[in-house]
């Protein structure tokens, strides 16, 4: 926009009225209102400073310089006009980057970007793992256009919200005393050593849960500097439990141990996206946008408003 207004927007509804000879059939094309129609024609002569129209009860008909103006604009509008049609055209043909922080995918990503697909099929995605400490700084210098990462993710200068949620699946070797139940709770867990990795990519559990899980009377707290596949390793040998979110305890089997679903507060942790509402990928918001309506849709309640 300019301080005059929309000018392509100004020189459609001037060339609609010169081809029609008529505001009336200009404005019946343009699907307007004849008199918004004839109010633009009006603000663009002003900004013109030149009388593009002489107007009577059969129509309007260009003055000799409007006809001029038009003949010397129209072939530079229809260039302007075929370069914003291609620019929309290819706006959905674009790639939409998204950073897993700890996310391990699931069955809730599966279908967003299964639903985004079908929605949008000339934007492709990409999918890479991204470290914690590194996420809001690749969302803020465009290398990722939108991140996932567990817990709620405050971002100065980025749009960061919940989009869906997960339970927690704790992993007890096979002997436990717990392996027969259909489902722990927190409590259930006192006096087990909760083992955490501490990889290269950081933690992939919230800190603030594992403060309220210790709060709970549940599991001791024992940072690991291992992955989540050495961990596993671990309680294989009966050195302790470990914790994970049910895309990933449904995906991965380990010998000799067995995941349970863990019930009560803190069983469950929130998904968020963080991005950069300017980013000019309106394939984000997009996104986002779905991810609502699913969570919404599972839940009974209308979408949040975008």
């Amino acid at each position: 926009m300019t301080r005059n207004g929309n000018a392509l927007r100004l020189l459609s509804y001037a060339l609609a009225a010169a081809d029609h000879a008529s505001l009336r059939q200009a404005a019946r094309e343009l699907r307007i209102r004849e008199s918004s129609l004839s109010r633009n024609v009006v603000k663009l002569e002003q900004l013109l400073e030149m009388q593009l129209f002489d107007r009577d009860v059969r129509g309007v008909r260009l003055t000799e310089a409007g006809r001029a103006w038009v003949d010397a604009v129209r072939d530079h509008y229809e260039r302007l006009l075929d370069a914003v049609t291609e620019c929309a055209r290819n706006e959905d043909a674009k790639t939409l980057r998204i950073g897993l922080c700890a996310v391990r995918g699931g069955e809730f990503l599966r279908q967003l970007l299964a639903r985004f697909s079908a929605l949008h099929p000339r934007v492709r995605f990409t999918l890479e793992d991204v470290p914690a400490g590194q996420c809001l700084a690749a969302v803020r210098q465009r290398r990722l256009d939108i991140g996932f990462s567990h817990g709620p993710c405050p971002a100065v200068s980025c749009k960061s919200e919940i989009l869906w949620r997960e339970r927690l699946f704790v992993l007890l070797p096979s002997g436990h005393p717990l392996a027969g139940r259909k489902a722990v709770a927190w409590p259930d867990l006192a006096g087990d050593r909760l083992l955490v990795p501490i990889g290269l990519e950081g933690s992939p559990l919230d800190v603030l849960l594992l403060e309220n899980i210790g709060q709970k009377g549940g599991p001791t707290i024992e940072i690991c500097r291992a992955n989540q596949a050495t961990i596993n390793f671990k309680v294989q040998l009966g050195q302790g439990v470990a914790l994970a979110v049910e895309s990933y305890a449904r995906n991965v089997g380990v010998d000799s141990a067995t995941w349970k679903p863990v019930e009560g507060q803190s069983s469950v942790i929130p998904i968020c996206g963080v991005w950069l509402e300017s980013n000019p990928n309106r394939a984000v918001l997009r996104l986002a946008g779905i991810a609502r309506n699913m969570t919404a849709a599972q839940v009974g309640t209308k979408p949040s408003a975008s």
